[in-house]
């Protein structure tokens, strides 16, 4: 008897070799991890243009292949030659040399979906029956049932793992997307608001003064481009998150499934099998078979996923510390070109620079003029005081940086001087006191010196979205907050699915011989 006890655990002790072999090894890789940022299904929102010349000099970039040397592994469709691209999400070699380090898994599953088969057809059709009788031995059932139980609290221990596990990969993961969108939100805002205040620009009126019409023009068609990619980075935030989104809660669902009927199979097995009950533990055990046969499966997945995970991080990592390289994240990036950013950056200090204009014309001609009372010209609506200074314009003809003079308004300030010349007016809306500017002008004041405020204030942030910037520290934020704590918890389900797999698989072995036990006979 105590052969035949011995030739299941030989079954066992191969059954957990395979388990070695693909789960112990492949649940804890040297290199692990995923990209959570779509970022496979991003498309570059860049905006085309021909309608400026973009001025800066132009630079031949220097291609950096990402996390060459960690992605250099055989690829199945080019006959297992070593894949030589680097991070590529749209490369469909990177996809299949990635997916090679879950292949040892996968065979794993097979051989031992197969094996285990055989044995299960061997042990039917050859009656082999083991029994275990206490008369023969007492000390081997005892033995038996403390392995049983063992086995059966590693398989517990690894769906808590998993259920552990799971639940905070998927609060990080999300974390993640959400931190993504709130920044790509925020750049669609900072691209409407640059449009909004130039369409803005275009209906400012002062004393009937407005922006000439080559000026609005201009504004009309860049407003298009921006709205357009505005529109574009917005449409694809929504698809991609939701998709990925999709993703997290599927992968969430399979694994809470996974680590309810491992728990379930396993504790019963152990009630089923130690009293004897023949026809349900054969059940357990063909569940048994094919649970092992799923687990060694997802192992294989979420090795891809951790290689997927890690590859993405250090290329992320690469592309902050070489800014001006062409890379395989150049393209899904939301970094507005150069010619486009340049184009609003120049149309936009053309702007303020016009509105200013308007505003020194307009106070230069009829707000400090002082025509005689007795003339009927529309200038004339009994203004006095002392003058008002000339706003500042905040860049020179060449569209340059300048420095306000001491006699004039700054556009930060102005709305606050010209209160101080405004009048109170009468029916007839002229002045009643001392002032240059009845409260109609004052408004009309501020509404445009607040566009050329905007305009000035939101125009920048653009600098950082065509160098990458804004990006790049995103980028950083997510590879040192987010990353470590993906790995972290990818290890915890892999440590959980090693666990629940070795715990089932060495089960089997023992249920195998409790199985045949006699339903009244002997004593365990």
């Amino acid at each position: 008897m105590e052969k035949e006890i011995v030739f299941m655990w030989g079954i066992g002790v191969v059954a957990f070799y395979i388990l070695l072999c693909s789960g112990g090894v492949l649940c804890h890789p040297g290199d692990s991890s995923l990209s959570i940022l779509g970022l496979g299904n991003l498309s570059s929102w860049r905006i085309q243009s021909s309608n400026f010349e973009a001025p800066g000099p132009t630079r031949d970039p220097i291609t950096l292949l990402l996390a060459e040397n960690r992605t250099r592994r055989p690829d199945i469709l080019s006959k297992f030659h070593k894949y030589q691209g680097g991070w590529d999400v749209a490369n469909k070699h990177y996809w299949n040399s990635v997916g090679s380090t879950g292949g040892v898994a996968f065979i794993a599953a097979a051989l031992w979906f197969i094996s285990f088969a055989l044995v299960i057809v061997i042990h039917y059709f050859c009656t082999c029956k083991i029994k275990i009788r206490g008369k023969e031995s007492i000390w081997w059932p005892r033995i038996c049932l403390l392995l049983l139980t063992v086995f059966t609290i590693s398989a517990v221990v690894g769906s808590i793992l998993i259920s552990l596990g799971q639940k905070k990969f998927h609060g990080e993961a999300l974390s993640t997307l959400n931190y993504v969108v709130n920044q790509s939100e925020y750049t669609v805002h900072t691209l409407r608001n640059v449009t909004g205040y130039l369409s803005l620009a275009e209906t400012i009126s002062v004393a009937q003064i407005f922006l000439p019409s080559d000026v609005k023009d201009d504004i009309d068609r860049l407003t298009v481009n921006l709205n357009t990619a505005a529109d574009n980075l917005a449409l694809k935030t929504n698809e991609n998150s939701s998709q990925v989104q999709k993703v997290f809660n599927a992968v969430k669902s399979s694994l809470i499934g996974v680590a309810t009927v491992f728990l379930f199979v396993s504790v019963l097995g152990l009630v089923v099998s130690v009293p004897g009950y023949q026809q349900a533990t054969y059940i357990f055990i063909i569940l048994g078979w094919l649970l092992v046969s799923v687990s060694l499966v997802l192992c294989g997945i979420f090795t891809i996923l951790n290689n997927v995970v890690k590859d993405t991080c250090i290329a992320m990592g690469e592309w902050v510390e070489n800014p001006q390289a062409e890379t395989a994240l150049s393209s899904i990036l939301p970094c507005v070109d150069q010619e486009t950013t340049n184009q609003t950056l120049f149309k936009s200090k053309q702007v303020i620079n016009d509105v200013v204009n308007i505003v020194n014309g307009f106070t230069g001609s009829i707000a400090n003029s002082n025509p005689p009372p007795w003339t009927n010209s529309t200038g004339f609506y009994n203004q006095s005081g002392p003058l008002i200074p000339p706003l500042c314009y905040p860049y020179d003809s060449l569209l340059q940086d300048r420095t306000c003079s001491q006699s004039e308004i700054s556009i930060e300030n102005a709305t606050l001087v010209w209160q101080n010349y405004t009048c109170t007016v009468s029916e007839t809306d002229r002045c009643n006191n001392t002032g240059r500017l009845t409260p109609s002008m004052y408004m009309e004041l501020v509404a445009a010196v607040n566009v050329s405020y905007a305009l000035k204030h939101y125009t920048p942030p653009l600098m950082n979205l065509e160098n990458c910037n804004f990006v790049r520290d995103s980028v950083t934020n997510i590879t040192t907050s987010h990353c470590p704590s993906l790995e972290r918890h990818l290890r915890t389900l892999n440590t959980g699915l090693g666990l629940v797999s070795g715990g089932v698989m060495l089960s089997l072995a023992l249920w195998l011989i409790y199985a045949n036990r006699p339903p009244r006979g002997g004593s365990v």
